[in-house]
């Protein structure tokens, strides 16, 4: 019995020992309420930016279209408007920006990460700014049938 309680000992040692504590993984964005009750409450929120890209046949990128008007396949176009609508938006609304972001079905995923890229954030000079947290995916609607479709 008592080579047996030193083993366990010996475990124990070797797993507090070799522990180690991290961070919380992820950043956690919480809100408080504001302290006063001044506040005033829009009754309308603000309308989300749709974003759709277009893909050609083999994958890659044909065209971005934000808001119905096409930006070609520019990518810095993209965040400038995302920039100045979060810009217009200001002060305490300017967290409630959101991106609707609606890919085509067969888009390389590459484009949807570099169009997410642009939209989250940039970097300046080693520092990273955060431009808009909310970004909603959409399917695209098409009067297309898939052989899933029951109708």
């Amino acid at each position: 019995m008592t080579p047996m309680i030193d083993i366990v000992f010996q475990l124990l040692i070797f797993f507090v020992l070799t522990f180690r504590v991290i961070l919380p993984e992820g950043d956690f964005n919480i809100k408080m309420p504001p302290v006063s009750s001044d506040v005033v409450k829009t009754d309308s929120p603000q309308e989300p930016i749709r974003v759709s890209l277009i893909a050609e046949e083999n994958g890659e990128l044909k065209a971005i279209i934000i808001n119905n008007v096409s930006a070609n396949q520019n990518f810095k176009e993209l965040r400038a408007k995302v920039l100045m609508a979060v810009s217009m938006a200001g002060g305490p609304d300017a967290d409630n920006v959101e991106v609707e972001l609606t890919p085509d079905d067969n888009l390389n995923y590459t484009y949807l990460i570099k169009a997410m890229t642009h939209i989250t954030g940039e970097s300046r000079n080693g520092r990273i700014t955060k431009i808009c947290d909310k970004i909603k995916f959409m399917r695209k609607k098409d009067n297309r049938k898939t052989i899933n479709d029951p109708k």
